[in-house]
């Protein structure tokens, strides 16, 4: 299903070869000052693993990869990422990286299921992937909150820079953050869906870090949002959030959190149904200590070029697919996309 908003007399105040540009500049030097900030390297990432590996995201459950296997078969279903969040655990021990050390990547997925292609919707994901090693005592509310006020300040520095160099383009983003559960914001707003709940929290606070995604909520019994069962402790994670004024709406930017110890790998992965996991061998690798504790996340590559540059569409900032309906009304809005 496809959704379009298109934001009155909309003016993308720059060229394509322009945005171009701008797109380039921000992406080098952002995973530049994001590295420097959070203590990560750089590392090589795969846009496919086995099946039978159990390193694929499985996102809410039922999306199905894009899959293939090689000319021989020899090494079973292969499959496109949708994220890295498993694999990157994985490489922190076999990369050999440290305590306080940490890695990102460049991550392209495939969501052919995307369910909505919107503003901010599209079924090509781009992101930096990046994981940090931490020890079980740092499995907090304090570690995370940390975090998350450091990716925070790293990506207002890049509004400045942005701001400098395209200040007919540059969006101003608020000066603070707001950290708010799911809960507290079921309990505020008991009539209205997840989404709308969002839309009105970032309204009013300009940037949220919401947290508790992912288990069920205590009026309405149902997660805020789906989250896999094997990476995210859903008690330590969250989306970062936006109030974006073009489309009058919240706008998510990084999702993220304090990845799972033994015991909640298994207890999520007994409220998902999902136990059958449990024989994977990332998975076995992490009930026998084998993988390190660790806190991770995902930061939109095109989202974050979207958001500084205040596009009214994703596909101003990325080269994809959409509707024939979609392409249509976007050139008559003077929508430029890619």
């Amino acid at each position: 299903m496809a959704k379009l908003v298109i934001p009155s007399d909309y003016d993308p105040k720059m060229t394509i070869r322009e945005t171009e540009k701008a797109i380039r500049y921000i992406r080098e030097t952002f995973q530049t000052e994001f590295g420097t900030a959070m203590n990560l390297e750089r590392i090589s990432a795969p846009m496919f693993v086995k099946k039978s590996s159990g390193l694929n995201d499985n996102l809410s459950g039922w999306e199905k990869p894009v899959s293939f296997t090689l000319h021989d078969g020899d090494e079973g279903e292969l499959q496109i990422v949708h994220s890295l969040a498993k694999w990157k655990r994985w490489a922190l021990k076999h990369y050999g990286f440290g305590h306080g050390e940490g890695l990102f990547t460049n991550m392209n997925a495939i969501r052919k299921d995307e369910e909505v292609l919107d503003n901010l919707h599209s079924v090509y994901v781009d992101q930096w992937d990046w994981e940090k090693v931490i020890d079980k005592s740092e499995r907090t509310e304090e570690t995370l909150r940390q975090t998350v006020q450091r990716i925070f300040e790293t990506i207002k520095g890049m509004e400045y820079h942005v701001r400098a160099l395209y200040p007919q383009a540059a969006y101003h983003l608020p000066e603070e953050i707001s950290f708010v559960t799911s809960e507290e914001l079921e309990a505020r707003w008991p009539s209205l869906t997840p989404s709308q709940r969002e839309d009105k929290i970032c309204q009013e606070k300009g940037a949220v870090f919401l947290e508790h995604i992912g288990g069920a909520l205590p009026l309405s019994k149902k997660p805020h949002d789906l989250r896999a069962p094997d990476y995210d402790d859903w008690t330590l994670n969250g989306d970062l959030l936006f109030w974006y004024e073009p489309l009058q709406r919240a706008f998510e930017v990084s999702s993220m959190g304090i990845r799972v110890d033994e015991d909640r790998l298994k207890e999520q992965l007994k409220l998902a149904g999902a136990e059958d996991r449990l024989d994977l061998p990332f998975h076995q690798a992490l009930l026998k200590g084998d993988l390190p504790y660790s806190i991770g996340g995902g930061i939109g590559q095109s989202r974050l070029c979207m958001l500084l540059l205040g596009k009214a569409h994703i596909g101003e900032v990325q080269a994809s697919i959409w509707p024939d309906d979609i392409v249509e009304k976007c050139q008559a809005a003077k929508i430029q996309l890619l």
